[in-house]
């Protein structure tokens, strides 16, 4: 994440916090993340030297006024004069982890083999729970890769307990003995 991202999603964050809005704009900003993400050319236009500072912002009341929550719209105005509109997702990121800081919630994605069932996810979901003391927030990946297993990342850090981890660590202490 970049300086610029950290610096204006703490601003947000600390905006959404001081109105009491924060649970609302994150909601909002996540699905505006996601829509801008899955339309690239918008972020584009609103990049674009073709338009006019003033054309640009047009565009972003004519699409959202009405239909977001003001301080969002007016966010994005900020990043678009600016020319900073492309670090929107990165913004949205830093407003998550400080509005998981503050909500002692922990982000874990669970890698297996095959989607957990409802069953596993809730039992892996409490088990980390009880472990770290934090509300989790579990997002599953599959990755027919790792055979079988499951490979936790959170945190920035990584805990592995997939079958390709243990057999690729097997392979390698097999291949470091003298015989």
């Amino acid at each position: 994440m970049t300086e610029v991202a950290k610096t204006y999603g703490d601003a947000l964050y600390d905006l959404a916090a001081e109105e009491r809005l924060s649970e609302e704009l994150l909601e909002e900003l996540e699905a505006l993340s996601q829509a801008l993400t899955e339309n690239p050319d918008f972020v584009k236009l609103l990049r674009s030297p073709a338009l006019r500072k003033d054309e640009r912002l047009a565009v972003l009341d004519r699409s959202f006024e009405g239909k977001i929550q003001p301080y969002i719209l007016n966010f994005m105005k900020i990043l678009t004069e600016n020319g900073t509109i492309g670090e929107f997702s990165g913004c949205v990121k830093e407003f998550r982890s400080r509005y998981n800081k503050d909500h002692n919630i922990e982000e874990v994605t669970a890698v297996t083999a095959v989607a957990l069932s409802p069953e596993l996810s809730d039992k892996l979901r409490a088990k980390l729970e009880g472990l770290t003391g934090k509300t989790i927030l579990l997002r599953q990946k599959v990755d027919p890769s790792i055979l079988g297993g499951v490979r936790l990342e959170m945190e920035g850090a990584q805990y592995e307990g997939s079958v390709k981890h243990q057999l690729d660590t097997l392979r390698r202490r097999l291949s470091e003995t003298v015989i």
